[in-house]
Formats: C-alpha cells, structure tokens, sequence
C-alpha cells in the first residue's frame, strides 16, 4: 500500500549533501562576481571586436574609504584607456603585440604600466611622502659598511656614461634604498632622473654603477616627474616600465632570436 511519505526517500545525509552543492554552486558566483571590481577588461584585446558585456556577471558597486580620506566606487565607470600603440601579430586572443612607435615610452609588453592613482605613497603614521630623498630625509644615510654610490659614474649597457649618481632616495616605510637619483650628462642636457636600485649594479671598486637593460642615451627618456623631491605611484610604475622595457626593446638585437 502506497503511503505517499515523501520524507522515507530522503535522509539527513543526503539533504546535506544537496545543500552543500547549492551552496558550493553559490558561493562560486558570489567569488566570480567579487572578482569583477578591479581589473576586469571590459574591451576586447584584439582591436576592432566588440566591448564585452558582461551584464549580470558585474556586481553592485561598494564605496570604500582610503586612508588618506577619498572615497572610491568598485566596480566604477572610468574613461576608456587609449589602444596600445601596437597590433597583434594574429587574429587570436593573447597573441603577441608588434609595437609601432618607442614600445618602451608607449608603454608595450614588459614597459607596460599600471594606470595607478597620480598620488605619493604615504607612511601610515605621519601621512607624509613614503619615498624621498635623503636630502629631505636627513636621518637617513648609507650605511658606513656599504659603498655610498653618490658621486659615481652610471654606466649604461653600451659601456659609456648616461650621468653621475646625485642622491639616493629611500624608502621611510622599510629602511630601504629605493632608487638613485641620476643627473644626466651633459650632451643631453640639465635634468635628473630616477634609476630603480633592484636595475642597476654598484660596483664599488670602479666607482660605477652599472645598468644593463638601456643604454647611456636612453636615460634622456626616463618618465620625468612632477615634484622634485616626490614621485607618485603612476610615476613610478612608468619609471619601472621603462627600464624593464629595455631588457628587450633597448636595442635591436634583445628582439631577435637567439639561434
């Protein structure tokens, strides 16, 4: 005789089991959806498709507050960045670009950058410039058992010399030399530059510093920047960009093959 029970064809085992692919299945959108805030590409990157929409898949944007007092929106609506001086090389997603101008100050494959907010970075404490240099920073030195690369010729790939080390800028945060101020030789003029330490060698017996991935004339082309005793998150990524850029594109023959 049919009872009509529904419940004697389910136990507690598997209803919990149910319940956890229903909200597995959940909690996978939801991550997908929060993926979405920052950094999602919203165009297509081979030039002339469409725009993806990705529709429902965006979640609802969150205000966030930062530590210095701003407000932004995540997801948010932001002007559409200008196409890479550069074409594909083939008509398929993540195929290689082939530059059309300077890649390095276009900013293309390892130049590339980050479009990061045109800020300094700052110390949580004070509020003030996390990166600067010791003349700002006079309880900062080189430390007496290391060589102090002020003074010292740099040397580009090329073997000639881009300019001379004027200052070291450091990092307040960690203790840390961040980068060495450059004044530029005088062929190419009354200016200074950046030059990142993790990019060059200090050899202290020869007085040089040493800087495999640009040549001496490149450093005429470092990213400038605004204030002379600040450098903003943006001028650094451009900074970086550049000099990374060279380990490929700084001469002809890094783009060849090497059979």
């Amino acid at each position: 005789m049919q009872t009509g029970a529904f419940t004697q064809y389910f136990d507690i085992a598997q209803i919990t089991l149910y319940g956890f692919w229903i909200f597995f299945f959940g909690l996978v959108i939801h991550l997908q959806r929060e993926s979405r805030r920052e950094g999602f590409p919203l165009v297509s990157d081979i030039p002339g498709r469409a725009a993806l929409d990705p529709g429902a898949a965006m979640p609802a944007p969150k205000v966030f507050l930062l530590h210095n007092g701003i407000t932004v929106l995540a997801p948010r609506a932001e002007a559409m960045e200008p196409e890479p001086k550069a074409v594909p090389i083939a008509n398929f997603p993540g195929a290689p670009l082939d530059p059309t101008g300077d890649p390095m100050i276009d900013g293309v494959g390892p130049a590339a950058w980050a479009n990061r907010t045109d800020m300094p970075d700052v110390m949580w404490e004070t509020g003030e410039a996390r990166i600067v240099p010791t003349r700002v920073a006079p309880d900062f030195h080189v430390a007496e058992e290391d060589p102090n690369p002020v003074g010292m010729e740099v040397i580009g790939c090329d073997g000639l010399v881009g300019g001379v080390v004027i200052d070291v800028w450091v990092d307040r945060s960690e203790t840390v030399a961040r980068y060495l101020e450059v004044e530029l030789a005088s062929a190419m003029g009354p200016r200074t530059v950046l030059l990142p330490t993790t990019m060059s060698v200090i050899r202290s017996k020869a007085r040089q510093v040493k800087v495999r991935s640009i040549t001496s004339f490149q450093f005429a082309n470092v990213p400038a920047l605004r204030h002379p005793d600040q450098v903003t998150r943006l001028e650094e990524d451009k900074i970086c960009g550049y000099y990374a850029g060279g380990t490929l594109y700084a001469t002809a023959g890094r783009t060849e093959p090497l059979i």
